[in-house]
C-alpha cells in the first residue's frame, strides 16, 4: 500500500521533475511512510510513497521491468497476484522479486490495459513506457484506491491525494459551485467530480493514457448487475456464498506483516472477524469503536462477539470532545464537504490500530451493497412494488420492516409514514427510487449555495451516459447500481475508508468487494437476500446461522454513526468552530448565501442538545467541513494541521540507473 503521484509533460524541463515530485510525495507522506522513490526521463516522472506489506526486502518503487523499458509506480494490493503470476511465467516471464508489484507490471507488459480487468484487489497505478515515452494511470473497479489528475497546455500531473497538487504553480483550489450542488445534494462527489474545478478523479474502472498526442480516459470495465440469475436453493447458495467469502479473507490475509479486523459487532465484520480467526494459526488482533455517548455505543455487543470468535480485542473509547478535536484532521484528509462525523472515530481509530503495530485490517465494507443491507434497498422494494399495485397490508408490512431500530416507527405512526412513501410512489416522484428519499431530504444545504445550480444535472448526465448499463437492470438493482456508483465509491470507499486508514499508514482490505463474491451476489434471486422484502442479508445470516451468536443474526441492520452537530455547537466546542463559521470567514466564500448561514448557524445554537433535525444536523456538517477545506485548499492556509516531512533515503532512478541519496527537509 503505497501513494504515488507524477508529471508528463512534453514543454517542461526535466530538470524540474524531481523538486516537483519530491514536493507531491512529502504531502502524502502517510500514505506510506516506510520508503519513497521516483523515476524520471525527459518527458515524465513518476513517484511513490511506500508502506511496506508484502515482500518488504525487494518490493521497492518505481520498479522496472528487466529490459528497463517498463517503470511502476503503484499503490494497493492485487490478491490474485499469485495465480497471475504462474500465468505469466507460462507466458515465457521471469520474476526478480516476490512483490504483487511486479506482477502488476508484467502483467501490463504482456496484456496491455487488458490486463487491469484481470486484477482482484484495490489499486491505483502508474506505468511508463520509455520507449513510447507514454504513460497509463488505471484505478480500480470500486474505487478502493484514489487517483486524481490535473492538465493543462503544459502537461498533466496526477496523485493519490489532491492534497499533493498544493505546492504545483499551476494547479488552482477554487471551488466549482455546479459541483458543489451535486456533492450536497447526494452526500458525495460523483464519480469524476473533486468539488474543485481544474481537479478531476479517475473514474472507477478507467484508465488514462497520456503521450506527446493528449489525454484520452477510457473505461475497462463497467459495474455490470445484469447477471443471469441463480437457479438454485437457498441452502445451495447460502454454502456456495460461505465459500467464496472464506477464499476472499483467505486471500486478503496474505501478507508479510501481521493482520488485524475492524469489529464493529454487526453481522459484516463477525463474519470477517470469524474467518479470519479459522484461517489464521496465529492470534487475531480486533479493533473497535466505543462512544462515551451511550446512544452511539455498541461496546457490549463487540465485547460479546470478540469473546465468542477468540479475538484478541481492544476498544477505543471516542467522546464528544475527540470528535471535534480530530474532526479538522479528518477533514483535510478527506479532501471534500462531509455529510457526517462518522469518519472521525475511524480517523482516530487507525491512529490507535498503527500504534499496536498494525499496518493492515480487514473491513466489512461492501456487504451492504451487494447483499441488500441498507434501508434505501426496503425503501426502493416498498416504492416498486407500491407503483406496481400493492394492496393496502402489503404496503404497511413493508413499511413496518423499514427501520426496526427507530422508535417511531411503530403501528401507532404507519399512516402518516405511509402517506409520505405515497408521495414517492406518484409517477415521476421516484426517478431514482429510494435514492430519491435520500436526496430529498439532502436539500437544506442547498440553500447555503446563492442562485444555486439544479443539483440533479450531474447525477442524471452520469446516469444517462452509463445508460447501456442501467437502464435494463430491475428497480432494485438500479438502486445498487446507484449505491456503489454514489455512497460507496464517494464516501464509504474514500473519505470513511482510505482517507482514514491512510492518514495514519494503515491499509484497509475487503473481502465483500472480492469481484467474484460481488458477481456471485448480483445474481443471486432478490428474496434469498432481502427476504420477504424486509429480512436484510437473509443469505450472509444462513450461511454462517451456526457459527456466530444470536444476537448478531437476529439483530436488525444499523449504520454505523457518530454524534454530529451537537459536538460542534456546545459552550465547550472548540476554537476552530467559531473562527470558521464567523461572518467574516464566511464572507470570503464569495459564492455563499451568508445571511442565510448565519441565521442557520444561530438558529442551531439556540436549539436544545439532541432535538436537532437530522438533515440539519447534515446541512451544518458540510458547511463546517466545506469551510475548513476553504482554509486548507483555496486559501492555502494548511501548516497548522499538516507537517511535511523530508522523504528519508528516497531511490532515484533516471534513465535506468538507479542511485540513493537524502531530500532536503521541505
Amino acid at each position: 500500500m503505497c501513494g504515488i503521484a507524477g508529471l508528463y509533460s512534453t514543454k517542461r524541463k526535466s530538470d524540474e521533475f524531481p523538486a516537483a515530485v519530491i514536493d507531491m510525495l512529502s504531502r502524502i507522506k502517510h500514505r506510506g511512510p516506510d520508503e519513497s522513490g521516483y523515476f524520471f526521463d525527459d518527458n515524465a516522472v513518476i513517484g511513490s510513497v511506500r508502506l511496506s506489506i508484502i515482500d518488504l526486502h525487494t518490493g521497492s518503487q518505481p520498479m522496472c521491468d528487466q529490459s528497463g523499458r517498463y517503470w511502476i509506480a503503484y499503490n494497493g494490493e492485487v490478491y490474485n497476484y499469485l495465480d497471475l503470476k504462474e500465468q505469466l511465467k507460462a507466458r515465457g516471464h521471469s520474476f526478480a522479486t516476490e512483490s504483487d508489484t511486479e506482477v502488476v507490471l508484467l502483467s501490463y507488459v504482456e496484456w496491455g490495459v487488458d490486463a487491469f480487468k484481470r486484477f482482484n484487489g484495490g489499486f491505483a497505478v502508474a506505468i511508463y513506457d520509455t520507449l513510447k515515452k507514454e504513460l497509463v494511470v488505471a484505478r480500480d473497479r470500486y474505487g478502493k484506491r484514489p487517483l486524481y489528475y490535473h492538465t493543462n497546455g503544459d502537461g498533466t500531473v496526477f496523485a493519490s491525494e489532491m492534497k499533493a497538487f498544493a505546492g504545483v504553480s499551476d494547479v488552482s483550489f477554487a471551488w466549482d459551485k455546479e459541483q458543489l450542488s451535486s456533492t450536497f445534494a447526494h452526500w458525495v462527489p460523483i464519480e469524476h467530480q473533486t468539488g474543485f474545478k481544474s481537479i478531476k478523479q479517475l473514474p472507477t474502472a478507467s484508465c488514462m493514457i497520456i503521450n506527446a498526442e493528449g489525454v484520452r480516459v477510457e473505461q475497462y470495465d463497467f459495474l455490470n448487475l445484469n447477471i443471469e440469475e441463480f437457479e438454485g436453493t437457498e441452502k445451495d447458495a447460502a454454502e456456495i456464498t460461505r465459500e467464496k467469502l472464506r477464499e476472499s479473507v483467505r486471500l486478503r490475509l496474505q501478507s508479510d506483516v501481521e493482520v488485524g479486523v475492524y469489529l464493529s459487532g454487526g453481522l459484516d465484520s463477525s463474519i470477517t472477524s470469524l474467518l479470519a480467526k479459522q484461517l489464521n494459526s496465529q492470534e487475531v488482533r480486533s479493533f473497535s469503536v466505543a462512544f462515551a455517548d451511550e446512544s452511539f455505543d455498541e461496546s457490549q455487543y463487540q465485547s460479546d462477539t470478540s469473546k465468542f470468535i477468540g479475538t484478541n480485542h481492544t476498544s477505543l473509547r471516542v467522546t464528544h470532545e475527540d470528535i471535534a478535536r480530530d474532526f479538522p484532521h479528518a477533514v483535510y484528509h478527506a479532501e471534500v464537504p462531509l455529510f457526517r462525523t462518522a469518519l472521525v472515530p475511524l480517523y482516530t481509530l487507525s491512529k490507535m490500530v498503527r500504534e499496536h503495530g498494525i499496518k493492515v485490517v480487514l473491513t466489512g465494507e461492501g456487504s451492504d451493497e451487494t447483499f441488500l443491507g441498507y434501508d434505501i434497498f426496503k425503501e426502493t422494494n416498498l416504492l416498486d412494488r407500491w407503483i406496481k399495485g400493492a394492496d393496502e397490508s402489503e404496503r404497511d408490512r413493508l413499511v413496518a420492516g423499514l427501520y426496526p431500530y427507530l422508535k417511531h416507527y411503530n403501528k401507532d405512526n404507519f399512516r402518516a409514514i405511509a402517506g409520505n412513501y405515497a408521495r414517492y410512489a406518484q409517477p415521476g416522484e421516484a426517478k431514482y427510487f429510494g435514492h430519491s428519499i435520500r436526496f430529498g431530504n439532502s436539500r437544506m444545504a442547498l440553500r447555503f449555495l446563492k442562485d444555486c445550480p439544479d443539483p440533479d444535472n450531474f447525477l442524471s448526465g452520469f446516469v444517462s451516459e452509463h445508460a447501456a448499463e442501467y437502464e435494463p437492470l430491475s428497480a432494485i438493482a438500479k438502486s445498487q447500481w446507484l449505491e456503489f456508483k454514489t455512497l460507496l465509491g464517494g464516501y464509504l470507499l474514500s473519505s470513511q475508508g482510505d482517507r482514514m486508514a491512510l492518514a495514519n499508514g494503515v491499509e484497509n482490505r475487503c473481502p465483500f468487494l472480492d469481484p467474484n463474491l460481488v458477481t456471485w451476489a448480483f445474481g443471486l434471486p432478490v428474496d434469498f437476500r432481502l427476504k420477504n422484502g424486509t429480512g436484510e442479508k437473509n443469505i450472509l445470516k444462513l450461511a454462517f446461522k451456526n457459527e456466530l451468536p444470536e444476537s448478531v443474526l437476529s439483530r436488525p441492520k444499523q449504520p454505523f454513526v457518530a454524534p454530529d452537530a451537537v459536538v460542534f455547537l456546545s459552550k465547550s466546542s472548540p476554537d476552530y468552530v467559531e473562527s470558521v463559521l464567523s461572518v467574516d470567514e464566511l464572507r470570503k466564500i464569495d459564492f455563499l448565501d451568508h445571511d442565510f448561514c448565519q441565521k442557520f448557524i444561530s438558529k442551531l445554537r439556540n436549539s436544545e442538545p439532541g432535538k436537532i433535525a437530522p438533515r440539519a444536523n447534515q446541512a451544518f456538517l458540510l458547511l463546517l467541513s466545506m469551510a475548513l477545506l476553504d482554509r486548507y485548499y483555496v486559501r492555502r492556509q494548511h501548516a497548522s494541521i499538516a507537517q511535511f516531512h523530508e522523504l528519508e533515503n528516497i531511490t532515484v532512478a533516471v534513465d535506468g540507473r538507479q542511485a540513493s541519496k537524502a531530500v532536503p527537509h521541505n
